[in-house]
């Protein structure tokens, strides 16, 4: 196979450029199988693409230095499938596996929150996007600039960027961000106690009890209790004396009375 390769590298090489190294390379492939030093000397000379590949992903999600480890695990990962034989310059076939295992590990591991996978390739690529436009244009560009350059809908790009700020939710657990501030974790001041929960056990029994009431007598038990009118105004607005009143909330409240301990 190694005598393959050399001629191969023979004929394409330009002439007057040197093909030493190359044949060397050609000899680590033929050698790679059956000597882990070669398998391990092909890794060390593309280690620095895998690391150009790791730097294109490099977000505030997560460290640089855990994305060159993805990176290498592709790139070993792709020098040994690579065959050599298929004619196929190294590179153009390692580039899609090292990118696709950064963008497992985005999808896999770096989110709290399971995104669809169309939508962790989009915030890949405008973190590119943005990384790129930036430099050219020595600000942030607009979600309508990053749309321009990806030639997509603007209202994709604001997706992907509320998606992206949401796959890390903090934890009302966590704490102060740093042990000279005095601030206290979410969980102490997120929310509060609800001042019905105490009484929600006398509403229940309260329902049951007016279960057989009327009309009429809902009302004036609303208005009395809920809405706190007096008698003379409760009579006023349903068209009856303050007497009519009086009776007929204390007929009320008898009946509810006797009905409130079967409720509990």
């Amino acid at each position: 196979m190694a005598s393959k390769v050399l001629d191969r590298v023979e004929k394409e090489t330009p002439m007057g450029s040197s093909i030493m190294g190359l044949a060397d390379e050609a000899e680590l492939w033929a050698r790679r199988d059956s000597d882990p030093q070669a398998r391990e000397e092909l890794v060390n000379r593309y280690l620095a693409f895998a690391k150009s590949v790791a730097v294109r992903y490099r977000s505030q999600a997560e460290s640089l230095d855990d994305l060159i480890q993805v990176a290498s695990l592709g790139l070993v990962n792709a020098v040994n499938r690579f065959d050599p034989e298929r004619g196929i310059p190294f590179i153009a076939f390692a580039s899609p596996t090292i990118t696709g295992e950064l963008k497992r590990h985005f999808r896999d591991r770096t989110s709290a929150m399971r995104l669809p996978r169309s939508l962790y390739d989009r915030i890949g690529q405008i973190d590119i996007v943005v990384s790129d436009l930036t430099s050219r244009l020595n600000r942030e560009p607009s979600s309508a600039e990053i749309a321009a350059e990806m030639r997509c809908p603007e209202e994709e790009i604001i997706e992907a960027f509320e998606a992206g700020g949401n796959r890390h939710p903090i934890s009302l657990d966590q704490g102060p961000s740093s042990p000279d501030d005095g601030s206290t974790s979410p969980s102490e001041w997120l929310g509060r106690d609800d001042s019905r929960f105490e009484t929600a056990e006398h509403r229940i029994m309260l329902k049951a009890a007016m279960t057989d009431l009327s009309r009429e007598e809902r009302m004036v038990i609303s208005l009395r209790f809920r809405d706190e009118l007096t008698q003379s105004e409760i009579a006023e607005k349903i068209g009856h004396s303050q007497m009519h009143v009086s009776r007929m909330l204390r007929r009320i409240l008898d009946r509810m009375g006797d009905r409130l301990p079967a409720a509990a």
